[in-house]
């Protein structure tokens, strides 16, 4: 009998977000389960055709002609042509949704498997002027599965519910402020297209995405960019990889903008190149494009404006045993207070009674937004300075803090905080944690202004040179003349704390091997050792991570500042700069970038609206507006090339802040399509 029964190919679990962008690597849509095809056509058709725009292709000689991929096509064609950049061959969407079992048919063939690369032949043979042709028998049933829908199992969300949700919810508001919109909706909708389910409800979430995305892209207009990726775990602990581009747009604004979040099984640079390259292909963009790269600590350009947090407080502690040591402190101070509302509680209080004495024996000023509530404030993973701001506020709320802690050792129930408190207290009343709980603040300090200077968006490369510059100085300037107020700080908080000082002048006796003599004295450890140590390792640090500072690369873009009618101008840099960028310049152009270059120098210098310009970027917005760009392109070419150079990858970081309000604990089961189409609404 089995030979008489006809059984279906079993159904394999298919990933519609893996499936292959480059038309040339997909199999045949018949070798698919019959009941999964749809599914791919649709993801198919909701993803568009690969469209590599700006991609540089490759030219053939053909009859004795070089020929090429005309890329006019893909707004002529642009529902339907797709170009493999691996075979450098046309396709077509629909032809290959739709085809039948027929060969050859209409050249069917050769635009769904074998690829199409009879550049002088043109695309119009294959279209058909018979309204009935195979081409475009397969674009009309495209157009109605686009209409159509797949069907969804819905969701109960009853009419006697509480809370139907927030759409529902909002849905139901906008009836009863709307008449017309009453009309058509809910229970006046008719039943079998009311579009309310989940399913309906995550689809036009998901519209909004890409509606977002598409006018970034347009915004780009095809234009070289800057690309910025950074990693990080969500709730559930899954690696989401951030990208963003900057660019500058038609009006010579610099723009940063989020354009996805993408889930990533390891963060080897193979996986992660794999999943730019999958964006790139959605969007029909081309690495070609890039002319500057940032990620997070790990940058093929040296990422000389990343990872600062990381700079501070991981290679510093991982070089520095009692540096380490302090940080461990801190997070297990935060984990033993901050952990219980009662005692954050406690600490507000004593914090209130002590402004309420002050207050009354006129020791303190009272006014508006003086005299605020505070409290520990636990560092963030995604904010540089609020590592610093933890620091002072357990300066400014020390006392308060030890007596929380001493009555968690005498009073708590936890046998286990009881036992943390205790070796909080402990460490608390060595001058090992004064010393570097004050020489953190004097590092975190000078670096302060660095870090908020490069988390905003306005910030431009030759800006952030300067800043990196008077950091490092003055970090110098501690470490040769600042021992002395360093330490005069350290020996005021010891004696307003009742914490023991150190008698300098006996020989140092190391709290790990205390037998071992050392041979050195208390000053020498504390002063060379640790002081002039911990400064010298942040001074490496700067000069490995910012050693594009000095590079011919960032002089010759120097040479572009407006800053005092362009005192910095030099022609000789300029068109070296240009050589950095031979896909931007052919060797025609950069003869008469030489020339325009006289001319530009000559024509702002006389322009009082180039007066007074403080920024490159300034001077790009200020060039659009007196519509130079048009009369020195070249220039501007190059100006907007130095502008997408990245900076810092902090507008990355604020895509993680935006997504832990978009995936939480109660929402942990989000998938990461989900979180990209609900996260770039939020952010953009």
């Amino acid at each position: 009998m089995d030979r008489f029964v006809t059984r279906d190919t079993p159904l394999s679990n298919i990933d519609l977000d893996d499936l292959p962008w480059d038309p040339a690597k997909r199999k045949n849509i018949l070798s698919y389960h019959p009941n999964q095809r749809d599914e791919v056509r649709r993801k198919y058709l909701s993803r568009g055709p690969c469209q590599p725009r700006g991609h540089n292709f490759k030219k053939t000689a053909i009859g004795g002609v070089l020929r090429r991929f005309n890329p006019k096509w893909f707004d002529k064609y642009g529902d339907w042509l797709e170009y493999s950049v691996e075979k450098d061959k046309a396709f077509c969407l629909c032809c290959y949704l739709f085809r039948d079992q027929a060969q050859n048919q209409g050249g069917s063939d050769c635009f769904v498997s074998t690829g199409f690369c009879g550049w002088n032949k043109g695309l119009d043979q294959h279209v058909g002027s018979d309204v009935n042709s195979f081409h475009n028998n397969a674009k009309r049933k495209c157009e109605y599965l686009m209409r159509q829908g797949l069907p969804f199992r819905g969701h109960d969300e009853s009419d006697e519910s509480v809370n139907r949700g927030n759409f529902l919810e909002l849905l139901k508001y906008t009836a009863g402020q709307n008449e017309s919109v009453r009309k058509v909706v809910l229970n006046n909708a008719p039943k079998n297209n009311q579009m309310t389910s989940p399913p309906i409800q995550k689809d036009i979430v998901h519209c909004f995405s890409e509606e977002v995305t598409k006018s970034i892209i347009e915004e780009m207009d095809n234009d070289v960019f800057g690309l910025l990726v950074d990693e990080s775990a969500d709730v559930s602990d899954k690696e989401q990889m951030a990208v963003v581009f900057r660019f500058v747009d038609k009006y010579g604004l610099v723009k940063e903008r989020f354009v996805g979040i993408i889930h990533v099984k390891e963060t080897s640079s193979i996986s992660l190149k794999y999943a730019i390259d999958s964006l790139f292909a959605k969007y029909g963009l081309s690495l070609k494009q890039v002319r500057g790269q940032g990620y997070d600590g790990a940058s093929n350009m040296k990422g000389e404006f990343n990872g600062l947090r990381s700079l501070i407080l991981k290679e510093i502690g991982k070089k520095h045993f009692e540096v380490g040591e302090f940080f461990d402190m801190i997070s297990f101070l935060m984990n033993v207070v901050g952990a219980s509302c009662k005692r954050k509680d406690l600490i507000r209080e004593n914090y209130r009674k002590i402004v309420e004495e002050g207050i009354s024996n006129g020791e303190i000023k009272t006014g508006t937004g003086l005299n605020q509530e505070i409290s520990l404030q636990r560092p963030g993973n995604t904010r540089w300075g609020s590592h610093y701001k933890t620091l002072l506020r357990l300066v400014e709320l020390f006392s308060f803090v030890v007596k929380v802690l001493e009555y968690i050792q005498d009073e708590g129930t936890d046998s286990t905080k009881r036992q943390q408190a205790y070796g909080i207290l402990k460490y608390f009343h060595t001058f090992d944690f004064v010393f570097y709980l004050h020489l953190m603040l004097f590092v975190l300090g000078l670096t302060d202004s660095l870090s908020k200077a490069l988390q905003r968006k306005d910030q431009d490369i030759l800006n952030a040179i300067s800043l990196v510059e008077s950091t490092k100085s003055q970090l110098q300037k501690l470490r040769d003349d600042g021992w002395g107020t360093f330490m005069a700080e350290v020996s005021s908080f010891c004696e307003k704390n009742d914490i023991g000082f150190v008698i300098v002048e006996e020989e140092f006796v190391d709290s790990r091997r205390p037998r071992k003599k050392t041979g050195i004295t208390t000053l020498h450890h504390y002063k060379v050792d640790c002081f002039y140590n911990v400064l010298d390792m942040q001074l490496q640090e700067f000069n490995d991570r910012f050693d594009e500072v000095n590079s011919e690369l960032l002089v010759c873009m120097s040479s572009l500042s407006p800053i005092d009618s362009f005192r910095q101008f030099d022609k000789s840099l300029l068109m070296r700069l240009a050589e950095f960028y031979p896909d931007d310049f052919s060797p025609m152009e950069r003869k008469s970038l030489d020339l325009q270059l006289e001319i530009y120098l000559d024509n702002v210098k006389r322009d009082e609206r180039f007066v007074d310009l403080k920024s490159l970027g300034d001077l790009a917005r200020v060039m659009v507006e007196t519509r130079k760009h048009l009369s020195h392109p070249l220039v501007y070419r190059l100006l907007k090339l130095s502008l997408i150079v990245p900076v810092a990858t902090a507008t990355v970081e604020r895509c993680f802040s935006a997504m832990t309000f978009v995936k939480t604990t109660l929402r942990t089961k989000h998938y990461y399509k989900r979180i990209s189409d609900k996260t770039i609404p939020r952010h953009e």
